[in-house]
């Protein structure tokens, strides 16, 4: 029978795998090529990644090209991550000279390193919570034991998010806004009637401004045309199913509602003697909090977020510009609307409390504001 035997300084690696995995939520990271090192991420830390090299370092030179190959994965990472800036942790264990290493490094050879300013100024609590009574094999179940639980516990959370969803406020909506269409036609001229448009509750400025602000509301669910109906039907489908599914209806119906309606003010901002309907605005939103969600997983949707998410709203907007009668003013307030919205509700298992208290105060500067450009 063949013993097992652990070196110190394995134990020292897993020790540090397993307080930065299990106690700050950091990601373990797949680099191809790379040897003897743990890459770790974490896009919500000041220190998006920590890196902990294990091979041995003899020289400056060796430690200089160490830097160039670290310089080009990084690169790789802001591309993927749509990040403007990087830190890097470098957590060196087997270095020839520890004068080699720059400010920024951490020479760590035993677990009694560990408390070190460098680490303890980041990781205030790293030296508490990387203590330990066991050893060996012993240790390594120990670790192994921990960091599957916690995989388990965010598999679970993954789940519960992702998971496919019934998108019935989804449907809901949609339904009022086809019941309201059919009802124009028959207690009125039709969707494209003035007086019927306006008997319907959409956004008349003159009237809006002498204190109908139930327009701002009831103009979300009207529509000028069954082009103009099935457009928007087709996006609120393909997108709000998304949202609904991601955020939680309760969550989903806020973002909806609230970007909708600044979507309608800032249109009222911009329009003089004109009638305004329809819900892009509020799908503009939900185009901002798809954007916002992807930002807090952009390590799984960055490519997304790059190749489809931000090219469509983009494309839009143009649309906007060029084709008369498009009201970009509201697709603009309801983008705008949807991304402070989705910032104060919270992005599920990701946003903190502060997080959501700044979106809050932003979203009611931002609706002070809108309405003060509409209103004064």
């Amino acid at each position: 029978m063949e013993e097992i035997i652990f070196k110190s300084d394995d134990l020292l690696v897993m020790n540090l795998i397993n307080y930065f995995i299990t106690e700050e939520n950091y990601n373990p990271m797949v680099i191809h090529g790379i040897n003897d090192e743990i890459w770790l991420e974490n896009l919500n830390s000041d220190y998006k990644i920590v890196r902990i090299v294990s091979h041995h370092i003899h020289n400056k030179e060796q430690l200089d090209f160490d830097k160039f190959k670290l310089s080009r994965i990084v690169k790789q990472v802001k591309k993927k991550t749509l990040s403007l800036k990087v830190k890097v942790l470098n957590i060196y264990t087997d270095v020839e000279d520890e004068k080699l290493l720059s400010d920024n490094d951490v020479f760590v050879t035993k677990e009694a390193d560990i408390n070190n300013p460098k680490l303890t100024s980041i990781f205030p609590n790293i030296v508490e919570k990387t203590e330990r009574k066991e050893d060996g094999i012993e240790y390594f179940i120990k670790v192994t034991d921990s960091i599957n639980k916690k995989n388990e516990k965010r598999s679970k959370m993954a789940e519960k998010i992702f998971s496919y969803k019934t998108p019935s406020i989804t449907y809901i909506i949609m339904g009022i806004c086809v019941f309201l269409f059919i009802m124009m036609y028959i207690f009125g001229n039709g969707s494209e009637s003035t007086s019927t448009l306006i008997k319907f509750g959409a956004n008349y400025d003159l009237l809006t401004k002498s204190g109908e602000y139930y327009r701002l509301f009831t103009c979300m669910f009207l529509h000028i045309g069954i082009w103009h109906l099935l457009c928007n039907m087709y996006s609120l489908y393909i997108i709000g199913k998304e949202i609904e599914n991601l955020y939680g209806k309760s969550k989903y119906l806020v973002i909806y509602v609230l970007s909708g309606l600044c979507g309608s003010i800032l249109s009222l901002a911009f329009s003089h003697n004109t009638i305004s309907a329809g819900a892009s605005g509020a799908i503009f939103g939900l185009l901002g909090a798809l954007l916002y969600f992807g930002y807090y997983y952009r390590t799984y949707l960055g490519a997304t977020i790059r190749s489809s998410i931000i090219p469509v709203i983009i494309l839009n907007l143009i649309i906007g510009m060029l084709i008369p009668g498009i009201s970009n003013s509201a697709h603009i307030g309801g983008l705008v609307g949807g991304i402070l919205v989705s910032m104060m509700v919270g992005v599920p298992d990701k946003s903190t409390k502060i997080e959501k208290t700044n979106g809050l105060i932003l979203s009611i500067i931002y609706i002070c504001f809108i309405c003060y450009l509409a209103f004064m």
